[in-house]
């Protein structure tokens, strides 16, 4: 019995630091997202935009990250406009009310208005299902050395100004 318990102990000390760094992130949220080919036009867009720095920097950011079939629901060549050089302002704009300073698991959201990187407020409701705007949280809390992913089916547009 002994030996048994001291082998358990044994593994659980050589096992504990594989464990802990298994669940570590490694990756920010831009390394998180341009390896999912999921969000491949998002990742294209954040770099149109000349977002892809800022989001790999410090943070914290909890974004709201649209997928491909989100952005295929937009208007039939609203993508294509939107990653011309002339339309970066804009660009920025859309991908900014996405993202929210510092970092919030679902366990935290709660019902209300937020403020987004872009400056302006975008509601967030948790009946049903937790929603930004329009758009459905689909998959939560996919966690990068620099914020938090939160997984939309929808891309959301900020208010006009």
């Amino acid at each position: 019995m002994k030996l048994l318990s001291t082998t358990l102990f044994a593994l659980s000390v050589i096992l504990s630091p594989v464990a802990a760094r298994a669940e570590a992130p490694t990756k920010n949220v831009v390394e998180i997202a341009a390896g999912n080919k999921d969000f491949s036009t998002l990742v294209a867009a954040v770099k149109a935009a000349g977002l892809a720095e800022t989001l790999s920097s410090k943070g914290p950011f909890t974004i709201f990250a649209p997928t491909n079939e989100a952005f295929a629901k937009l208007p039939a060549g609203t993508v294509e406009d939107l990653l011309k050089p002339e339309n970066k302002a804009k660009l920025t704009a859309i991908l900014t009310y996405h993202v929210v300073a510092g970092k919030v698991m679902a366990a935290d959201v709660k019902a209300g208005k937020v403020k987004t990187v872009n400056g302006a407020e975008a509601t967030i409701a948790t009946e049903g299902g937790v929603t930004n705007e329009k758009a459905k949280v689909v998959k939560t809390d996919i966690v990068g050395t620099n914020g938090v992913i939160h997984v939309i089916d929808t891309v959301i547009l900020p208010p006009a100004k």
